[in-house]
């Protein structure tokens, strides 16, 4: 072969390498973005929050791109976040709590406490209310009627089956796994077996209407159960009551349309849940996706109808317990919002 076809050959066979160098080079300086991780679990609330909190900041800051993970439990994204395996997360009050003192499912996690100390949070919302759902045929007229039923708490290892279980514990006396039997399924998969009426209760910790007891509503007449005046004066109950990021609350008797049977508002848990991320991130960072997030809320009220109540500036520091992040304190002194104490370093 003569020399000038070889080094033509040769250069045909390298064009594709320098090609392919060439476009990955041009296209990794025009996308150059900060890329952070958020995982968030899959309930209504705090799936719609976190979303929704990555387009607006995605949307309005060109140079950041966030990552949404809508998979696992929130303990593990705690425990990942502390780790500096993801950046953002879905946490409460109550995780916090349990996690910073050692307690329930971070009993056995030998430096849960110190972990702990690496969390922070930009703002707190409310996730919803408890809700016990029943379906109205179902011989369940109280929660004191379930006793050797099938019922759904929340997920394995989830703070929202302590609540749930302890919650019922304080109002009847009745012990999860004792007395009736606990299901173990996620959120997802629980709302189906309950719509195929596979579990006599079902709880869901959601800002009503949930979407999906709104769908079997529509066809099916549903009773929500919950506590009476004199249930909030039980010793078991302020215990119950005590740890961070509970509420006394309620939601109306027909919120769920004509198919809700109840005649009275559900007296029950309201549980406030946190926007968290790690003490590494950069204040410049935290605060302007803080700043973007408040500047364009509306486009979060614009998802759900109950967003805009259990979402904004008033009360963005009920039961606060962790540290504010240096950026988001950033923000919110600059907008003149008085910042609880428990929040500064």
């Amino acid at each position: 072969m003569k020399p000038a076809i070889k080094r033509l050959l040769y250069l045909i066979l390298l064009l594709p390498v320098v090609a392919g160098v060439g476009v990955a080079g041009l296209t990794g300086s025009a996308s150059a973005k900060d890329f952070y991780k958020m995982s968030t679990v899959n309930l209504p609330t705090p799936f719609a929050l976190n979303t929704t909190f990555a387009k607006i900041i995605q949307k309005y800051n060109p140079d950041i791109e966030i990552q949404v993970n809508a998979t696992g439990i929130a303990p593990r994204h705690a425990m990942d976040a502390a780790q500096g395996k993801i950046d953002f997360f879905f946490t409460a009050p109550s995780l916090f709590h349990l996690m910073s003192n050692g307690k329930a499912m971070f009993k056995k996690v030998k430096n849960a406490k110190e972990m702990s100390q690496n969390l922070r949070t930009i703002f707190n919302y409310r996730i919803g209310f408890y809700q016990f759902a029943t379906y109205a045929d179902s011989g369940i007229n109280s929660l004191a009627d379930i006793k050797g039923k099938r019922v759904f708490l929340g997920p394995p290892a989830a703070v929202a089956r302590i609540v749930a279980g302890g919650f019922i514990q304080a109002i009847t006396g009745l012990e999860p796994g004792k007395d009736y039997e606990v299901v173990k399924l996620g959120f997802g998969p629980a709302a189906q077996a309950f719509q195929d009426r596979q579990i006599d209760l079902l709880t869901s910790p959601s800002n009503p209407p949930t979407a999906a007891l709104a769908q079997i509503a529509l066809s099916n007449k549903l009773r929500f159960l919950g506590a009476v005046d004199s249930d909030w004066e039980k010793p078991a109950m302020k215990k119950v009551m005590s740890i961070p990021g509970r509420t006394r609350g309620q939601f109306p008797a027909d919120v769920y349309g004509g198919n809700q049977v109840n005649t009275k508002p559900i007296q029950t848990v309201a549980a406030w849940v946190s926007l968290g991320t790690r003490k590494d991130i950069p204040e410049e960072v935290v605060y302007k996706m803080t700043k973007t997030f408040w500047e364009h809320v509306d486009e979060m009220y614009a998802v759900a109808s109950w967003a805009k109540d259990a979402i904004n500036l008033n009360n963005a520091f009920v039961s606060l317990n962790m540290k504010l992040h240096p950026g988001a304190i950033k923000y919110y002194k600059e907008k003149g919002i008085e910042i609880p104490e428990v929040g500064l370093p």
